[in-house]
């Protein structure tokens, strides 16, 4: 199974928003039994905590799914655990390849996936409030990433 991690720096706002809609893309898909996902934050301050109300209204608003997600900080078997670890801005991307702990995990930024970007980072809407702003570009580059997942990796279909 493909494994994909979303990070960026709390795990309340960004992230899972990432988490959620990317789940939501997969499932829609069918590939759900061959691509997970998951989302973390660089701090501790939120482990264990709902995602932001903000991001609970936008997806909610979606009609996207975040039950059972709460905040967690990445650890270092996340490097063994996941292909990809996907950072929400450049701060995030700085601390995770500072910790990095081995090769062959795809490291990039979120936006690194979308088709003609605005926005290098996505803003974190913890300080901005503009969750649509964000959902849009998180939306963009769950797209473009699934697209690339797809591209790259042939998944057999299930007899």
């Amino acid at each position: 199974m493909l494994k994909v991690l979303f990070v960026c720096l709390g795990n309340i706002c960004r992230s899972p928003m990432a988490e959620a809609i990317f789940r939501d893309l997969i499932k829609k898909e069918g590939l759900s039994d061959h691509i997970s996902v998951d989302s973390a934050g660089i701090g501790h301050w939120h482990v264990g905590t709902d995602p932001h109300e903000g991001t609970r209204a936008i997806l909610e608003q979606n009609k996207i799914s975040f039950e059972g997600m709460l905040a967690r900080q990445v650890e270092s078997s996340d490097w063994d655990r996941f292909d990809y670890i996907i950072a929400m801005d450049q701060k995030n991307l700085q601390d995770l390849q500072a910790i990095r702990k081995k090769n062959g995990v795809t490291v990039k930024m979120l936006m690194d996936y979308a088709s003609n970007p605005d926005e290098t980072d996505v803003p974190d809407p913890y300080f901005t409030g503009n969750f649509d702003q964000v959902y849009q570009l998180v939306m963009e580059g769950c797209i473009g990433l699934l697209n690339e997942i797809k591209q790259n990796h042939k998944f057999k279909e299930e007899l």
